[in-house]
């Protein structure tokens, strides 16, 4: 069973999604909130394997508790769910670790597809939107002045720390062995005063967040 929880402040949506995902047999929803700060308490605890993220809630938004959550949880996988296309909220998202960035006018079959397959470990952002993210992080342009003082391995180290990846996973990407990265990620981590590779993501949201 593929174990959901649910964020959305209206509750018919909430209703919704859940009759739509209960109904298919293999998903079972095991929560719901309509604010952000009950769902970052809660979803932690109960540990689904998707959490599906309303983006704008009337105390936050869904891509902060995306953040909040997977600094204390990695494997649970976000879906940000959004009335409204916009590349500041997608970069946002991305930054955050969300596996996917749907629009609420999606069919229920592609919904369902969707949350199986990030529960499977896929991602369902759009590769272009992805790529747009990344180029800001490269661009020299964007770059603020903490970002400049990392190496071009250390800036594609933090591109893949911003896409969620495990160390692991970052090591087979750059065909680079684990500990080695490991070192670089300690060195990008020192260099931006930080302790954490949460806190990167964070930081990175922040700085690269910014009109230039």
């Amino acid at each position: 069973m593929i174990r959901v929880y649910l964020l959305d402040d209206h509750e018919v949506v909430r209703r919704g999604l859940a009759d739509l995902l209960q109904s298919q047999g293999d998903i079972e929803v095991i929560g719901e909130a309509g604010l952000a700060r009950e769902a970052t308490a809660r979803i932690p605890a109960l540990r689904p394997d998707v959490m599906i993220l309303d983006a704008r809630l009337p105390d936050g938004s869904g891509i902060d508790v995306c953040r909040d959550v997977r600094a204390v949880d990695p494997t649970i996988r976000g879906l940000i769910l959004t009335s409204y296309e916009d590349d500041e909220a997608l970069f946002a998202a991305i930054m955050a670790g969300a596996a996917g960035y749907v629009l609420k006018q999606v069919r229920g079959t592609d919904l369902v597809e969707t949350v199986r397959r990030v529960a499977a470990g896929q991602s369902m952002l759009d590769p272009a939107v992805t790529q747009r993210v990344l180029d800001r992080i490269r661009s020299g342009v964007e770059q603020p002045q903490e970002l400049k003082a990392l190496t071009d391995q250390e800036r594609r180290i933090l591109e893949h720390i911003a896409e969620g990846r495990t160390n692991r996973e970052i090591a087979a990407e750059m065909f680079l062995a684990e500990k080695t990265v490991k070192n670089y990620v300690s060195s990008l981590l020192a260099k931006l005063g930080l302790e954490r590779r949460t806190q990167a993501a964070v930081l990175a949201t922040r700085l690269l967040g910014k009109k230039h």
